[in-house]
């Protein structure tokens, strides 16, 4: 160091401008909702697994690490580039209902009611989606993805402060079940941050699936896998859940379980520039985000300036007109005629962005457009659109909406991508006794109305607001990205890709810019409560800002400066010109990134 050199000084002392440092890497990247789970995932990478392996390996752990946000009998939809096939492929990681489940049950059994308990849940789906992922595009057995995660659940891990707060603000669900107290109020009260905390039940779970598959590893890798799955589905463990059902009315058989399969299907996408954005299919919330991006590519948004009141108004409105045409058309495929190609046309959405008034919001949900003049085939949606003239508003905050979740992104030395949201919590779904595990809860996203076009039906999907997101930009990974937060999810995912793709931050700073949500729509979980106008904001954004959001019509409500409302961005991006991996990750949770 120089004589007499300042260093308090230095022309090189400034404010930081993100919390923690951009994480960087030339070999490989994870960033996961868990310290603990991005480990997991690097000890794969390490033993020369691929970012499949790794990612599944994220995933199951955040099933044990984050049991209050994330269950191995909930969901699990994921996005995967692979490398060597050259393509970016789903896992529609998601139950469904019951072959004994219809909108006329619950009308004539619960008032036309979605009861908490037994009767929302569908088929369990992350078990088979993290063996379908493992199958198509891993390298590595269920046993050895699955060890951290067996060892976190039997010898247990120092309960984590975030995890330790949810699960006393609903102590009085968790106490609702015999089953489910047992396990999360252990000294007849929630576990207290680091309490080691065990799941034995789960881990028993999870080693007999291990023990099927190590049974028939000399009948080839997939036949092992299989075991595995079979093991779950039609064996033991499906014997225990449908037991457990049928003592307590839910409506799951056998025949329910053993017919479940997540079907591996191309990913949608549309362009931006010189990027490509991938989501999941329409049994999930991705399609809004893509066509949020069609919306939002016709304005010079860098032009507007980063969350000025030009901005943020463009992206709420724009999140606002995709979201009424996602209550409008998106819900299972298999079920109902979803016009995918209208709803992400350019031309479809040229014309819905005429109703963005640069003055003055929206204060009611928009009306849903018609994508299908844009569609290159006839026929109309099953279920049709739903005006906001049957909507009637409700009052207060958002209190129905789940804000459970996690997420992990994995990318390799190879070029393959792996994306994953995972889901549910054991809230408003029993725990399995023996077992560990709840069935999915996602029946609460599913309406009791023949006419919507996510009502229940047997066999029938919910439309899912996990919904994980891959962007590709020259032939390559360039961002694997997703987030918690239910209907937040989209909107915080694509205001963090702007704040890279548009404002040059570096991924870390994009992940903790400040955030903003509309919930100008009916929510996703059941009663899907819908709040005319309401935004919400992080405090941080400043009185003027929030000013300005109200004068053009919005009701503005704030919260914290970091709330953990606006979810828990993870993001693994590609520095393409250095050819170094960027991993970045949500200080508003308990995520993690790390790479080397």
């Amino acid at each position: 160091m120089p004589a007499g050199y300042d260093f308090l000084n230095s022309k090189f002392e400034r404010a930081r401008p993100s919390l923690r440092p951009v994480v960087r890497g030339t070999t490989a990247m994870v960033s996961s909702g868990h310290q603990f789970a991005t480990r997991a995932a690097v000890r794969i990478l390490e033993r020369g697994g691929n970012a499949i392996d790794a990612g599944v390996a994220a995933g199951i752990c955040l099933g044990v690490l984050h049991s209050d946000m994330v269950n191995f009998g909930g969901v699990a939809p994921i996005i995967v580039y692979h490398a060597a096939k050259g393509s970016v492929k789903t896992v529609s990681g998601l139950g469904r209902w019951p072959k004994r489940a219809t909108v006329e049950y619950f009308k004539k059994n619960h008032n036309g009611e979605l009861p908490s308990g037994t009767q929302t849940s569908v088929i369990p789906a992350a078990p088979d989606a993290w063996i379908t992922a493992l199958r198509h595009f891993g390298t590595m057995s269920f046993e050895d993805v699955s060890a951290d995660a067996i060892q976190y659940a039997e010898h247990g891990f120092p309960m984590h402060q975030f995890m330790a707060n949810n699960l006393q603000e609903e102590a009085h669900l968790l106490n609702a079940w015999k089953s489910t107290r047992e396990i999360y109020m252990p000294k007849g009260r929630t576990p207290m941050a680091g309490e080691v905390f065990v799941q034995r039940d789960l881990a028993d779970t999870m080693k007999r699936m291990a023990a099927a598959e190590r049974k028939h590893r000399f009948s080839g890798r997939d036949a092992a896998l299989q075991a595995a799955r079979d093991e779950f589905y039609e064996g033991g463990i499906a014997e225990a859940i449908v037991d457990f059902q049928k003592k307590n009315d839910g409506l799951i058989a056998r025949e329910d379980l053993a017919a479940y399969h997540s079907t591996v299907e191309n990913a949608p996408s549309v362009s931006y520039g010189n990027y490509q954005m991938y989501a999941c299919g329409a049994w999930c919330q991705g399609p809004a985000m893509l066509e949020a991006l069609n919306l939002l590519e016709g304005f010079d948004l860098k032009g507007l300036g980063h969350n000025s009141p030009g901005y943020v108004h463009t992206l709420v409105e724009a999140f606002k007109l995709a979201f009424a045409d996602r209550e409008a058309y998106i819900a299972d495929p298999e079920f109902v005629n979803v016009p995918m190609k209208g709803l992400l046309s350019k031309t479809f959405a040229k014309t819905r962005r005429q109703l963005i008034d640069p003055h003055r919001a929206w204060t009611e949900m928009p009306p849903a457009g018609d994508p299908w003049n844009f569609q290159r085939s006839g026929g109309r949606a099953r279920g049709g659109s739903r005006g906001t003239a049957k909507l009637s508003a409700a009052g207060g905050a958002v209190r129905h909406e789940r804000w459970d979740t996690s997420y992990v992104a994995v990318m390799d030395q190879w070029g393959n991508a792996f994306s994953a949201t995972p889901s549910d919590a054991p809230f408003n779904t029993p725990i399995v006794p023996g077992l560990g595990i709840i069935c999915s809860g996602r029946g609460s996203q599913s309406w009791i109305d023949e006419q919507h076009p996510s009502s229940i039906a047997p066999g029938k999907r919910p439309r899912l607001t996990p919904a994980p997101g891959l962007v590709m930009k020259g032939g390559k990974p360039y961002m694997a990205f997703g987030t918690p937060g239910g209907d937040v999810q989209i909107q915080s995912m694509l205001q963090v890709f702007f704040n890279i793709v548009e404002f040059g931050m570096d991924p870390q700073e994009a992940v903790e810019a400040p955030r903003f949500c509309t919930h100008n729509f009916p929510g996703s979980f059941y009663p899907h409560d819908y709040h005319k106008g309401l935004l919400m904001m992080e405090s941080r954004m400043g009185p003027d800002l929030h000013a300005a959001m109200s004068e053009m019509g919005n009701e503005v409500r704030p919260w914290a400066d970091y709330s953990w409302r606006g979810g828990g961005v993870c993001t693994v991006v590609l520095d393409e010109r250095e050819g170094v991996l960027l991993g970045a990750a949500d200080p508003r949770r308990e995520a993690y990134a790390y790479g080397w």
